[in-house]
């Protein structure tokens, strides 16, 4: 039987005081939506259908590569009026609808998928857990058996009611067919004159339907995000997740709370890390890799044994196994080194290769170039690849030396072993093994001095 997923996405967020919809703000590297879209994806729905409202076209785009088919709810009157909103694009047939938020973002696939279990196409099953403080949360009312009688909104509760520390997350799941006919079967004779879906609950148990609630252990997983102080919190506890999953692999981490993963982390064996990094995209670091504090590294792979040291930003770039780079270095999409490439401080590396045993010590701009074996680029030198118009590559072929604060201006080519003398801008090919200077002859003009401004008066 069909599992079908439905989402909702059509609150406003006022409290986020932001002009983005609520659940495309960002957690953990991607929106909350698609933290719910990722969960449901792994559940392998028949259909996933997304509820918008406030910001549709925004939140419709942004969700439209998953897939999903959306409806609007237009005007918001409530969670059960969400729903009837979607009874038009249910199946008749018997299967099971579970109900999700995209503002509710860390729900396990596994905890998803054991409620829809339990649902089993034929029960009302809904998700509970117990906070350290209800709250005003709903109530969840058990019988004698065990067995879910009802849920009491929090003014409507009695002392003793309100004494229970079971609440309700408004995850659930249900039979479809019974949900299409419960939700259109409800009312807004309520004080917000909205259609609750918690409503279902009365009718499920009046009709006999068995009504069972699971509890979830961890309440991070129903924890929804209302305003920026709850999505800095549960920031903190993805990357604790994240973090501690790295740990189980053997990871060394200098410190698990000051971790930022935005994206994806593959880690080979003996990888150590140090404090207040940011991995975004999908970061790759091989055996015995060795990450300095405060770098950023976006979409790249660092390979083995390879030391990034502190300060060190790294996008769309590829480093070679033993490779050392930075502190402070800035390796840009396309920069490609090979083994034992060494990058120093304040140096820039784009659309580059550098093949095994280069190096680029200090102050030095590396931009469309092609570096070969054991070529020692001095202090202070730059590739002068852009004309205004175009952008022009630098070949360098292997054994070159380049002296200090030396201008390469592309296209232009140095040959095997060649030797440029510092300070030379260098516009034209050079030959392999030799020496070239180019450079103005240094004058000195006898009794020249220096202009003085006038003395005043």
């Amino acid at each position: 039987m069909a599992l079908n997923v439905v989402i909702m996405a059509a609150g406003k967020g006022t409290r986020m005081k932001s002009a983005l919809p609520k659940v495309l703000h960002r957690l953990g590297g991607k929106s909350l939506l698609q933290h719910v879209l990722d969960a449901a994806a792994l559940l392998g729905p028949a259909r996933t259908i997304v509820i918008t409202g406030h910001g549709a076209d925004e939140v419709e785009a942004a969700a439209a590569p998953s897939g999903a088919m959306f409806v609007r709810q237009m005007p918001q009157l409530g969670t059960g009026h969400a729903i009837q909103q979607v009874v038009p694009v249910l199946p008749d047939a018997n299967g099971t609808t579970l109900v999700l938020y995209g503002d509710v973002p860390l729900i396990r696939p596994a905890t998803a998928d054991a409620l829809a279990r339990a649902c089993g196409h034929q029960k009302l099953a809904l998700l509970s857990f117990t906070p350290a403080d209800p709250a005003r949360y709903g109530r969840i009312v058990r019988d004698a058996a065990g067995g879910v009688r009802s849920i009491v909104e929090y003014k409507d509760a009695s002392e003793a009611q309100r004494a229970i520390g079971e609440v309700y997350s408004g995850i659930m799941a249900a039979p479809t067919a019974m949900l299409k006919r419960w939700v259109g079967a409800l009312k807004d004779d309520n004080a917000q004159k909205e259609f609750y879906l918690t409503d279902v609950v009365a009718m499920a148990v009046a009709e006999g339907v068995p009504v069972t609630a699971q509890i979830v252990a961890d309440e991070a997983e129903v924890a929804g995000i209302n305003d920026a102080a709850q999505l800095a919190g549960l920031e903190r506890v993805l990357q604790r997740w994240r973090a501690d999953a790295l740990m189980e692999q053997g990871v060394r981490l200098a410190d698990p709370a000051r971790l930022d993963v935005r994206g994806t982390l593959a880690c080979g064996a003996d990888v150590e890390i140090d404090v207040n990094c940011v991995f975004e995209g999908a970061v790759q670091l091989a055996d015995g890799a060795r990450i300095g504090a405060n770098c950023v590294i976006r979409d790249a792979r660092i390979g083995a044994g390879a030391v990034i040291h502190p300060f060190s930003h790294i996008e769309g770039a590829t480093v070679g196994a033993g490779s050392l780079v930075g502190p402070f270095a800035r390796l840009r999409p396309g920069a490609e080194l090979g083994a034992e490439v060494h990058i120093g401080n304040f140096v820039e590396v784009k659309n580059t290769t550098m093949a095994a045993g280069a190096k680029a010590n200090h102050l030095a701009y590396l931009g469309d170039a092609t570096v070969g074996e054991r070529v020692n680029y001095g202090a202070g030198s730059i590739t002068a690849n852009y004309d205004g118009a175009n952008k022009h590559r630098t070949v360098i072929g292997n054994d070159v030396h380049v002296g200090s604060n030396c201008v390469l201006v592309a296209p232009v080519t140095l040959g095997d072993g060649a030797t440029i003398g510092g300070g030379s801008t260098v516009a034209k090919d050079v030959p392999p093994g030799q020496l070239t200077v180019a450079r103005a002859k240094q004058v000195t003009i006898p009794g020249w001095k220096r202009p003085q401004k006038p003395k005043k008066g």
